[in-house]
């Protein structure tokens, strides 16, 4: 594996420490450059990444070593950085430690054990890098981690996220409930060039409005009633990394202009303070709900949906790819069989195609809470139809009472009909179709991307 564009950057305020270290550590990387001071050695790292930053705690400007290495592990986690002090307190050591150095030295500096912590530092970059690239390659053989399927229709999706997740593009994932719009936002996060930084996940449908701005930017001690300390926010602990928003849709009118400015100058304030901190993140949302549709409802702000829409995904309900739940089947059966420390069990044909055949309103999150269920109850080595939970049968349970289908996926279907045939007699002019359906061309691009009418 090749480790190549390995830089150092070395910031003191003695020019002699500079060159020497310069001179002793040439072999040992591809480039090397030179800060007199902590905002030469910010600009310098802003226009060129450098792998490993050997810093003096003691600098001329404002800031300090400490401060330094805080700031550029913010900007960037993957960077390892080697403090030097000459005051070299056990107080310093821990402080810089858990700040994330990689490693801290005194003076007089010894230039050998230098190199050799260099060494280690290239050594964790080059491990890094091949980690990703092992990621890349079996996303490239269609193994993505987590994401069971090979029908057509997941083919497609996985080529299109592995497409995506190299570009820093933000995205917004679409799909109902339970079709794993938290794995394909994991599978972004693990494919990109930020797979060693953090994946921070956020619900914000689960947070009350008057936590949402905390979790999102974080406070400064004392600025609200029990803020006892100092607390970062998700984009702080994504830094570097990939922060994801689900259910987008429910985040209140003042967060999302929050949001928005955010994702416009790529700065923020913590609630209560003055420092201006820099994002270095790339965001993915998701959402169950029609986005569209909420804007022209006047739900969710039409700037802000133009800004997290760049790249749009849309996950198919599993009805939709059927030929994948044998193979759900068959992982989740294995999984829990594992988990709950049962004996191996296979499915019956006829158990099989009742399950295929099923409809799944809660995709693939209902799929598994089922194969988990039929394994802790099922006393046979072998599951049968008989065992199927009677709601999943569409020939028993119900079946004089209850429509063969739910009313969603009725509607469903009409509307996918109802357009076709509208694209067709407008001859797939779009504004034209639009304007016939009564729906904005917005609206209808998007059921067009969910109903795959291209």
């Amino acid at each position: 594996m090749n480790d190549a564009n390995f830089g150092i950057l070395i910031v003191d305020d003695e020019p002699n420490i500079r060159s020497g270290l310069e001179k002793g550590l040439t072999k040992e990387a591809d480039f090397i450059a030179q800060a007199g001071d902590a905002d030469e050695a910010l600009e310098m790292f802003r226009k060129k990444p450098y792998q490993l930053v050997i810093a003096d705690v003691r600098l001329p400007s404002a800031m300090n070593g400490l401060e330094l290495l805080e700031r550029l592990l913010r900007s960037r986690p993957q960077t390892s950085v080697i403090v030097i002090t000459a005051h070299g307190t056990v107080e310093t050591a821990v402080e810089a430690m858990k700040l994330g150095a990689f490693d801290f030295v005194t003076k007089p500096l010894d230039l050998e054990l230098i190199r050799q912590q260099v060494r280690k530092a290239r050594e964790h970059h080059r491990l890094q890098a091949e980690v990703h690239e092992l990621r890349t390659r079996l996303a490239d053989v269609g193994e993505v981690t987590g994401i069971i399927g090979n029908s057509p229709t997941m083919m497609n999706l996985l080529r299109e996220v592995r497409q995506v997740a190299r570009t820093d593009a933000t995205v917004m994932i679409c799909g109902e409930s339970g079709t794993g719009k938290e794995l394909i936002a994991r599978a972004l996060h693990d494919l990109s060039d930020r797979s060693e930084n953090t994946f921070v996940p956020v619900n914000l449908g689960a947070l009350p409005e008057t936590l949402l701005e905390s979790e999102l930017f974080g406070h400064e001690k004392g600025s609200f009633t029990g803020a006892s300390r100092q607390k970062p926010g998700c984009f702080e602990r994504a830094a570097g990394g990939s922060l994801f928003l689900d259910e987008i849709t429910e985040i209140p009118a003042k967060c999302q202009i929050d949001l928005l400015r955010v994702l416009e100058t790529q700065q923020f304030t913590r609630i209560g303070g003055e420092e201006v901190m820099q994002v270095d993140v790339r965001l993915i949302s998701a959402t169950n709900k029609l986005a569209a549709e909420e804007v022209e409802e006047g739900v969710f702000r039409e700037d802000l949906y133009y800004r997290l829409n760049v790249v749009p995904i849309n996950l198919p309900p599993l009805r939709q790819r059927r030929e994948d739940i044998p193979m759900l089947i068959e992982h989740f059966l294995s999984r829990f069989c594992q988990k709950h420390n049962r004996p191996p069990k296979k499915l019956s044909a006829d158990a099989l195609q009742q399950l295929v055949a099923a409809r799944w309103p809660g995709n693939v999150r209902q799929l598994r809470n089922v194969v988990e269920r039929l394994v802790v109850t099922g006393y046979s080595d072998t599951i049968h139809a008989d065992d199927i939970p009677a709601e999943l049968n569409p020939t028993t349970a119900g079946a004089d009472s209850a429509p063969p289908c739910t009313l969603a996926d009725a509607v469903e279907v009409a509307e996918k009909a109802t357009i076709q045939t509208a694209l067709a007699a407008c001859g797939y002019h779009r504004e034209k179709t639009a304007k016939m359906l009564g729906v904005s061309v917005r609206t209808l691009h998007y059921k067009m991307n969910r109903y795959g009418l291209y």
